[in-house]
């Protein structure tokens, strides 16, 4: 058993110098040998809360993973954090699945990933009593709990059989660990799993480092369209989910054929295309993995900055699981949902295909279930009320105020009093005695003569069309409203039953106002910019880093944030340590990382810093390079005037072309004479110049849209600054020419 304490084990093996929300707490529980049922949200650390304890403990810890791919990539992570750690699956031959049972049995592993097909065989529960019998077994975690429960989005019937566990090894403390689990979800898995006087810890499920949003979209041409303009605007790694295999491929294709980095992934492929194609995605070596819903569940790759769903998703559950993939580096993200009409019939036309295999007669109870769920998705989709409200609210959290980071907070529609129509919809509810669906309690206010509502006598409510003023789809839009608000609920059970409750009173006592925005005209541009950019050294050596950390995670053969993570490398950008003692003190960096590569970081930080020093001194000569803060950018001036173009120099200096763009634009405010010609036409000149002057050059991206994204950011950039530059000296003929409308 280590002699070191939590907070030690943390910093020693993960280079973390403090806990994250709830962590220390589990740990602390799983140290005294409780069960636990762990809901934590993807990037909070679930997997510290069990793979911590197990280095404290003595004996093994067996953890249940669901993927091949997923227990691979975090073994991978721990023993490149020197802890002894591997996995036990089909892809192993006979002779190395001996090897690591013969380990295991000599005490050098502390982590044992298996599928839970494999750990239910009667040959392997076999070999656990050996295990036990031999250095103990410390705990069992079952990563992915929502499994278990044929109510989660992701049900796997052999997770069914883990209650053998509890049967078989009594004392043995269990750990459930999930992102995603609804109430239902959370006691079927106390159940399922038989936990004993469980500890429950429900972390929030906000992530507030992501940005949600939601585009119309109306037809393949112009939904392509966003999507590879996001994709272009989005720096890093990027998901896209499709509903069918056609779809991932055709887009893959597309994206190939825009020279975007790009491959599919689904279940059409082989088995090694399909973990080739993972593998390369989570190294770097494409940006952009296109997959249906098969990809990535549990997915380690935590710099996932962009994900978007091309088609809708079939429920809310699997939503919040599938764009939780993006930012799990706690570093902002951005998630776009894409919604046409055509999604809901291909939604459900599958539905419809959920039959028994045995007499193929329809599974009445789940597709019920699945057309509720779709409606979910839906009313998300069409709400005007804040995305993280509604998300939140599905789990039973609720989330007052605007989020500032969803399309329908940072563009507010204007609110409206519906407070009096809201009395009219929840009153009807309770004159129905709270035992109908939507559709049912507006056909009573709209005053329909349907033989449904006249045979229960419904026509003789007080209710009876009271509101035949509104449509049935406003009264919808209402009815949506008021669920999202948490002013009224509805059962789970696929009959979606309107129920009051508590605030639902309020509202009908005049007690609580009820306020809704107005329908939201479609849009079809992104409203966010998820990165922000930092000092241009400090950009600078983060690519540097990056290569770096690329070029030893390719020699180690693994993916690049195994080596580090984003944020750490951000950290040692910024901080720029030139010592192993400055380096320890940067957030992910341990005893471990720092003596396999703090000598390869510190001696690329101290050249460039050397560099950057030597760089910054002014040439008393030049006037004009005294105005510049660094010789960057007379590196590319260099390079520009040889010939080379934008992209020729940024593969030169291993920098990005926006930033290439950056350093012209700012040679031509410090009075640099460029040849523009070449790199923009004077047609395109005129046309951003008369942007700018009807607009003004303060904010570029009212300028980007205006043009219909014709131009880049960084030609406006160099138009705005010949025009700053104008300004203040004389104007040549050339740029008088271009900057005259036309």
């Amino acid at each position: 058993m280590s002699q070191l304490t939590p907070q030690q084990a943390l910093k020693h093996y993960f280079g973390y110098d403090r806990f994250r929300l709830g962590q220390e707490q589990i740990i602390q529980a799983a140290l005294q040998q409780k069960d636990l049922l762990v809901i934590m949200p993807t990037g909070g650390g679930k997997s510290i809360c069990f793979q911590l304890p197990a280095l404290l403990k003595s004996g093994l810890t067996l953890v249940v993973s669901p993927l091949i791919a997923l227990m691979q990539d975090q073994v991978s992570a721990l023993v490149n954090n020197g802890i002894g750690a591997t996995f036990l699956n089909s892809t192993l031959g006979s002779s190395d699945r001996q090897k690591r049972e013969a380990a295991i049995l000599r005490g050098e592993i502390k982590l044992l990933y298996v599928a839970p097909e494999r750990l239910v065989s009667e040959s392997f529960l076999g070999f656990l009593d050996q295990v036990k019998l031999t250095i103990g077994l410390s705990a069992f975690a079952i990563d992915e709990a929502h499994c278990v429960s044929e109510w989660g989005h992701d049900f796997r019937p052999d997770y069914r059989q883990l209650r053998q566990l509890r049967d078989r090894y009594p004392q043995v403390p269990i750990l459930a660990l999930t992102a995603t689990a609804t109430e239902r979800v959370r006691q079927d898995i106390l159940a399922q799993l038989n936990l004993r006087s469980p500890q429950i810890h429900i972390s929030s499920f906000n992530r507030p480092n992501l940005y949600y949003e939601v585009l119309t979209k109306q037809g393949d041409k112009q939904a392509y369209k966003m999507l590879l303009s996001q994709i272009r605007k989005t720096p890093g790694s990027v998901i896209v989910y499709c509903l069918s295999r056609k779809r991932v491929d055709e887009i893959a294709m597309k994206l190939e054929m825009d020279k975007i980095a790009a491959l599919p992934y689904h279940a059409g492929l082989d088995a090694e295309t399909r973990s080739s194609n993972q593998e390369r995605f989570i190294r770097d070596d494409v940006r952009v993995i296109v997959a249906t819903v098969a990809f990535g569940m549990g997915i380690n790759k935590p710099d996932v900055r962009l994900v978007v769903h091309y088609d809708l998703p079939r429920n809310i559950e699997g939503y919040y699981q599938e764009s939780g993939r993006a930012g799990r580096d706690s570093e902002p993200a951005q998630c776009t949902l894409f919604f046409g009409l055509g999604d809901i019939r291909t939604i459900e036309f599958m539905i419809d295909q959920k039959l028994d295999p045995q007499t193929g007669e329809a599974l009445e109870q789940e597709q019920r279930i699945s057309r509720q769920q779709l409606r979910q998705v839906i009313d998300y989709a069409e709400a005007t009320e804040c995305r993280r409200t509604i998300q939140l609210g599905y789990f039973g959290e609720m989330f007052a105020g605007n989020c500032g980071s969803c399309d329908n907070c940072r563009n507010p529609q204007p609110m409206e009093d519906y407070t009096i129509d809201a009395q009219k919809f929840l009153s009807c509810i309770a004159r129905t005695k709270e035992r109908f669906g939507m559709s049912y309690i507006i056909d009573i206010l709209r005053g329909s003569k349907d033989k449904k509502i006249t045979e229960r006598g419904h026509e003789n409510l007080t209710t009876y069309g009271i509101g035949k003023d509104k449509t049935m789809e406003a009264w919808r839009n209402l009815g949506r409203s008021l669920l999202h608000q948490g002013l009224l609920e509805q059962t789970v059970d696929g009959y979606s039953i309107l129920k009051l409750n508590e605030r639902s009173w309020e509202v009908m006592q005049k007690q609580r106002p009820v306020m809704i925005a107005t329908k939201k005209q479609p849009t079809d541009t992104s409203t966010n910019s998820v990165t922000a950019s930092n000092r241009e050294d400090a950009e600078m050596l983060l690519d540097k880093l990056r290569s770096l950390r690329k070029k030893i995670a390719d020699h180690e053969k693994v993916a690049p944030y195994i080596v580090f993570p984003e944020s750490t490398l951000k950290l040692l950008s910024q901080q720029q340590p030139t010592n192993k003692a400055e380096m320890l003190k940067i957030s992910g960096v341990g005893d471990r990382k720092l003596a396999q590569y703090g000598d390869e970081f510190i001696k690329l930080i101290q050249e460039f810093k050397q560099k950057f020093k030597k760089d910054s001194q002014p040439d008393q000569d030049d006037e004009s390079v005294a105005l510049l803060p660094t010789d960057t950018r007379m590196q590319t001036f260099s390079l520009f005037i040889e010939g080379l173009s934008i992209d020729q120099i940024a593969q030169k200096r291993e920098l990005k072309a926006t930033t290439i763009w950056t350093h012209l634009a700012e040679l031509i405010e410090n009075g640099k004479s460029l040849e523009t010609e070449r790199i923009i036409s004077a047609d395109a000149k005129a046309e951003i110049s008369v942007a700018l002057e009807a607009i003004g050059d303060s904010v570029l991206k009212s300028i980007y849209e205006q043009l219909k994204e014709k131009y880049s950011y960084g030609e406006i950039r160099l138009v705005r600054a010949i025009r700053q530059r104008s300004k203040s000296i004389p104007l040549s003929g050339e740029m008088l020419d271009f900057l005259a409308p036309k």
